[in-house]
């Protein structure tokens, strides 16, 4: 083997910065839905009367906005890999790939229909009634009473439907799922064997 092959064979091929960024708003994106998700169940089963409930909604409504704006920054970084990707190699349309397709393509529509359905609720219900972290957003909807059961009933639904879609997500992806996770565990047990040396 020459001295060429053998630094070709040692170099690792460099992961795209744009997908490294995709992929690093991905995982935020996750770490924020299981917060949505584990705040709203516990949330919609508080009694009126118990203190933390209005904080606990005003939190919840503060990372939903929060994962509107990863979902904007998360879609131009999407276009910039599918510009990058498929104007050197067109895709290969098979099944698997439409099957991928419509996959990522409801999960992204969940990501938008189930925080805005949370506006609307909000929005109907009372005026300005959505803060990030004290910072009240301006009404996308008219408040309108009304509206207020279909709000909750669209976000109940839609919620629970895209929490289905996120588990066939982790199905079809379990491999890398588990990679992820045994590279984080390893990380943490380091983190915690190296403390342990300075102690």
């Amino acid at each position: 083997m020459s001295a060429v092959q053998s630094v070709k064979k040692n170099i690792k091929p460099r992961l795209n910065s744009a997908f490294k960024d995709l992929m690093s708003v991905h995982w935020w994106m996750a770490a924020c839905y299981l917060v949505l998700f584990s705040t709203g169940s516990f949330m919609a089963r508080l009694a009126r009367e118990v203190p933390i409930r209005s904080p606990l909604y005003d939190f919840h409504k503060s990372i939903g906005v929060l994962t509107m704006a990863l979902l904007t920054w998360r879609i131009l970084t999407l276009l910039r890999v599918w510009f990058r990707k498929y104007t050197k190699k067109a895709p290969k349309l098979t099944l698997e790939w439409w099957r991928i397709f419509i996959l990522h393509t409801s999960l992204y529509l969940f990501m938008w229909a189930v925080p805005v359905t949370g506006f609307l609720l909000s929005n109907s219900f009372k005026s300005n009634n959505v803060k990030f972290f004290g910072i009240v957003l301006p009404n996308i909807f008219p408040q309108n009473r009304a509206m207020v059961d279909v709000g909750r009933s669209m976000h109940f639904w839609l919620s629970y439907t895209f929490l289905a879609f996120v588990v066939v997500h982790m199905l079809v992806y379990w491999k890398v799922l588990r990679a992820n996770w045994k590279r984080f565990t390893n990380f943490v047990n380091k983190k915690f064997a190296s403390s342990a040396v300075d102690i």
